[in-house]
């Protein structure tokens, strides 16, 4: 029998979308081949699978798990293809048993935690929903006080450390994290290629033509500092007390902002954009030639 190497059941997932212990079985059941492999699964339920395995799954939701001390909170994002599966109890019970195994191994690498048993129930309910599903990311924060924050609708998740203060404050921030979205935690931790981008910007502004080069440099000056202060989290007004900045607030319980982690469902896929009529016509037999 030839040795089924982890270059083969790599092509295999990639070929096929199916996960990776189907994928090593079935290379086994074929002496290794790949290309029998995949008529083999062509043969079996891992078919369905593999079908949907090529279609954009931005819709979904991402949860968080605080530990009970409130020093620690994963963040854990699951896609499907449709908001109507996303709302499924099916679907909803395969999100928060990933993200519990996920806390309990301590793990945050997909592709370690979906090997076993959590990539066959995966597998399974694609076969019963009929979307693709799939783990996407998780994320792990750590600090001295941990609070999460899920919106309603589980579109969007947010976790704040911080160096001491309590739950509440913790959570309350990761609030505004959510519902705001501020690009980093202070104007320090702004990478320099974000700022440069934004002169670039502010310098092809038509207030800008003709000034000395003085006179721009200093309006230059003031709208960055603006820039960093609009979207950075400390620097920005509490959401739910406009008088009050975010680092004033954290600073009003003994505290130090330590890091957040902010993920919402589906950013930074690209949307396959479907014309349903046509999908329709096709599907009827009616589509031009």
């Amino acid at each position: 029998m030839a040795a089924i190497s982890a270059a083969m059941v790599k092509e295999l997932r990639e070929r096929t979308g199916l996960g990776m212990m189907e994928c090593k079985k079935a290379l086994v059941e074929v002496d290794g081949n790949v290309d029998a492999a995949i008529e083999e699964l062509r043969k079996s339920s891992g078919l369905k699978a593999a079908k949907k395995a090529g279609r954009t799954a931005a819709e979904g939701v991402s949860l968080v798990r605080v530990s009970d001390d409130n020093t620690c909170a994963y963040v854990l994002e699951v896609n499907s293809e449709t908001d109507f599966v996303a709302r499924d109890d099916n679907f909803l019970n395969f999100a928060r048993e990933a993200l519990d195994v996920a806390f309990e191994k301590g793990e945050t690498d997909v592709a370690r935690l979906m090997d076993g048993e959590l990539e066959s129930k995966r597998e399974a309910l694609v076969q019963k929903i009929g979307e693709n599903i799939s783990v996407r990311r998780i994320v792990k924060i750590e600090g001295a006080v941990v609070g999460g924050y899920v919106h309603s609708t589980n579109k969007i998740a947010a976790v704040v450390a911080l160096t001491a203060g309590d739950a509440e404050t913790a959570r309350d921030v990761a609030m505004h994290v959510a519902a705001v979205n501020p690009r980093v935690g202070k104007t320090e931790e702004m990478p320099s290629e974000e700022v440069e981008k934004e002169k670039d910007i502010i310098r092809a502004q038509p207030d800008m033509a003709g000034k000395p080069a003085e006179i721009v440099e200093k309006m230059m000056t003031g709208r960055i500092n603006k820039f960093l202060k609009e979207n950075s989290l400390v620097e920005q007004p509490f959401v739910k007390n406009q008088e009050q900045t975010v680092g004033a607030l954290i600073k009003s319980v003994g505290a130090e902002l330590v890091g957040f982690v902010r993920v919402e469902v589906g950013e930074g896929i690209e949307r396959e954009e479907v014309d349903f009529a046509a999908e329709v016509a096709a599907a009827a037999g009616t589509g031009k030639s």
